[in-house]
């Protein structure tokens, strides 16, 4: 990826919570994020897949700009997120919208849908009211909504037309960048399709870059450009969709890949069983994070974090195996 087309960029980034545990307890520190390196260029879908635990959605805070990163260096559209000031954020944030997974509890039920679609201009902009209901009839029009839906309160629509508006939300400030947490994980399977095939024709139409959050593999392969696998707040593998897809490296990416089922023989991959539950981000094993599960473990891996590498096909990966040929 060239420099010039980064829209979104993060190097080292962390972010770390003090926790108490108790009244005689010494506090503790989870480190949500642990070093997260990575990039998204306009117009591109960078999916970030793993377990509940692994940092996705605290990384999806620190990208809309709703907390400040603990260190590390994280830069949208050429501005330093993490030297700005409020007001600077505040300018920002409007170049970077959400869509939240659910779109039962993320619209107001005592709102109309033209209502809510238009709120992000009543707050950030001095349109009129006839230029504001304007903007929201087209970006209706934009996501499948028909004009009578105006009027209409959010109980009165399915879940995929929900999301519809949410989308539809999202998109009325212009954004550059929309971080898609979980977007599809609370419809049903045939409207998950619709939603994602909405979400790409928009992509296209409107130059989009997308940080795409899930845990759903086959939603992730129909729509990512790149894919980022993460375990308790640690980047294990990240590269293009389709060498991530295609020739998993990383044991913990080939766990999650054998898990997700799959019609076609070809794409199946060979069963990976996975040792125990994923520790707790309080006390996460020492070395690599992942060796109390994989089956590739030796004693190098219990004591040494392993370095991001960089692979010939342009991959990153974290795994003494892989640097040692074993994998």
């Amino acid at each position: 990826m060239n420099e010039e087309t980064r829209l979104l960029k993060a190097q080292n980034l962390t972010r770390f919570y003090d926790v108490s545990q108790g009244l005689f307890q010494p506090h503790a520190v989870v480190k949500a994020l642990d070093g997260v390196s990575f990039s998204v260029a306009a117009g591109q879908t960078l999916a970030v897949v793993g377990e509940s635990g692994c940092g996705k959605s605290t990384l999806a805070r620190q990208v809309t700009m709703i907390e400040r990163p603990t260190s590390g260096n994280l830069q949208f559209d050429g501005f330093d997120l993490v030297q700005a000031t409020d007001q600077q954020l505040k300018d920002a944030r409007q170049r970077v919208q959400m869509i939240f997974q659910n779109p039962f509890g993320s619209l107001n039920p005592r709102k109309k849908v033209g209502s809510i679609i238009g709120e992000p201009l009543v707050i950030n902009t001095e349109l009129s009211k006839a230029e504001r209901e304007d903007r929201v009839r087209t970006i209706m029009g934009k996501v499948g909504l028909r004009p009578e839906h105006y009027e209409r309160y959010p109980h009165m629509f399915s879940g995929g037309q929900r999301q519809r508006i949410a989308v539809a939300r999202s998109l009325m400030l212009e954004p550059k960048l929309v971080v898609a947490d979980e977007p599809v994980s609370a419809l049903d399977v045939s409207v998950q399709a619709q939603v994602l095939n909405l979400l790409m024709d928009i992509q296209q139409e409107m130059n989009l870059a997308y940080l795409f959050i899930s845990h759903d593999l086959s939603v992730v392969r129909h729509i990512a450009d790149d894919v980022m696998v993460m375990y308790l707040g640690r980047v294990a593998e990240y590269g293009s969709s389709e060498l991530i897809f295609q020739q998993p490296r990383h044991p913990y990416t080939q766990a999650l890949l054998a898990s997700t089922p799959h019609l076609k023989a070809q794409n199946r991959q060979k069963h990976i069983t996975l040792k125990g539950e994923i520790p707790s981000p309080l006390a996460p094993p020492a070395g690599c994070v992942f060796h109390t599960r994989c089956p590739y473990a030796n004693e190098r891996c219990a004591v040494e974090i392993p370095a991001h590498l960089s692979l010939k096909d342009g991959r990153q990966i974290a795994c003494h195996g892989v640097e040692e040929g074993r994998l």
